[in-house]
């Protein structure tokens, strides 16, 4: 890592994430953790130590919206069963190795993220800015409940699992039980909540089919979040589910994929953004024990027509990959972002894990909490770059190869990959 409190980039073409197009060869200048200026390249510069951009693409930091950054590499038995300490290590190799890929922020909803963040903020670890949901918050027997058989009775004056003790969920029944799971993520620094409105693939308990929490129970958190300034993200598939999260002022929905017409036309109408995923029959699919498979096998059916709805209805998109358990697929993240292009133009591929990434980030308000613009390489925004070796908008595959075709990559200034290229010397 170069620690260098200014640098060019020069002669370098920049993806204009707001147009959506790339720009002439410019020069970019960084100073303190900020872009300073974005000017046509043999304009007049200062002598800064600077990086040759010739031939290659200055990407904004890519942001994954849907990301577990404890749960991404971990295996789920581990993830079940193992003290937070181990979980904790798995996490902060994972947390450098997302960075590496080009991920200079994740919005991780769901798990024990608070403590990763501020040894990432501190500079103690390396890792992607994290914007933390912190314990997914389940009605019993909802998709966050992932309680072994034998963790039973559960009462209100304590026999938490093993999963609530170390932060993973919240199991919550009623608005009074939901009101204080929300204030105790807001009381750790949640930037935003998550709740589980429906049924889900990986959970034991639960048909995918069947809708999760009340009305009123949804309605409370929405309202504890919006004290705080922030929002409410629910996992959700079906109109069901999603139609109960919308009327209660639910703010965006994760996933997703069994949605009607109908339903997708009300999320328009109402503003409300999608996270989705490219969840597809191959290689870079979560695998499942044997019992949810055929819940898995839905999902996946169901995708193709999920993005043609967003697509039709003009719904506000967000890009995630929502990788549990598995680190060979966590490696896939760029490879999964390219997918994309199943139903994106590249350009538009790019945008949607930068500048619109970065617009439902900003649903977070008051508790947003990196203070200044990403997804963009402008003047004022946060300096948090990828020099891609070559041209994604032409062949977005390169997204997917960052160990080769990411020769430098940025955060908050600082150069974390790509050191050896900076020239200290004028000229």
């Amino acid at each position: 890592m170069a620690d260098l409190n200014a640098l060019l980039v020069t002669d370098v073409v920049v993806f204009d994430s707001a147009a959506g197009r790339l720009t002439a060869p410019m020069d970019v200048t960084v100073r303190d953790g900020v872009i300073a200026r974005v000017a046509p390249a043999g304009a007049p510069r200062d002598d800064l130590p600077a990086i040759d951009g010739s031939g290659r693409t200055l990407l904004p930091g890519l942001i994954d919206a849907h990301w577990h950054a404890a749960f991404a590499t971990i295996p789920m038995q581990a993830a079940l069963t193992a003290d937070l300490g181990y979980l904790y290590a798995h996490a902060v190799a994972a947390a450098r190795r997302t960075l590496m890929r080009g991920f200079t922020t994740v919005r991780d909803v769901g798990g024990p993220a608070f403590g990763l963040k501020r040894a990432i903020d501190e500079g103690v670890v390396s890792g992607p800015r994290i914007l933390p949901s912190g314990a997914f918050i389940s009605q019993t027997a909802g998709h966050g409940d992932f309680r072994l058989p034998y963790e039973v009775p559960r009462g209100v004056a304590g026999h938490l699992s093993h999963g609530e003790l170390m932060g993973a969920g919240a199991i919550a029944d009623g608005p009074a039980e939901v009101l204080r799971a929300v204030r105790e993520q807001l009381r750790h620094g949640a930037t935003q909540i998550k709740l589980m409105a429906g049924g889900g693939v990986t959970s034991s308990y639960d048909p995918i089919d069947v809708a999760q929490y009340t009305a009123a129970e949804l309605r409370a958190a929405v309202e504890a979040a919006g004290d705080w300034g922030t929002y409410v993200t629910v996992h959700a598939y079906t109109p069901k589910a999603v139609r109960t999260a919308i009327e209660a002022g639910v703010a965006c929905i994760e996933h997703g994929q069994l949605l009607d017409d109908a339903t997708v036309a009300l999320m328009a109408e109402r503003g409300v953004w999608w996270c989705l995923q490219p969840f597809l029959d191959d290689a870079d699919l979560n695998s499942v024990a044997p019992p949810n498979q055929a819940k898995l096998e839905r999902v996946v059916a169901g995708t193709d027509t999920a993005f043609a709805l967003a697509i039709r209805h003009g719904v506000k998109v967000a890009f995630g990959t929502d990788v549990l358990f598995d680190p060979r697929l966590a490696e896939r993240q760029g490879a999964m972002l390219a997918k994309l292009t199943r139903w994106y133009s590249p350009a538009e591929v790019l945008q949607l894990a930068t500048i619109r990434n970065a617009e439902l980030l900003a649903l977070s308000g008051e508790r947003y909490p990196y203070p200044g613009r990403l997804g963009v390489v402008a003047e004022g925004a946060l300096a948090d770059l990828v020099l891609v070796d070559g041209d994604p908008v032409a062949d977005i595959s390169l997204v997917g190869r960052p160990d080769d075709a990411f020769v430098a990559i940025v955060k908050d200034g600082r150069v974390v990959k790509g050191a050896e290229l900076v020239r200290t010397e004028p000229g």
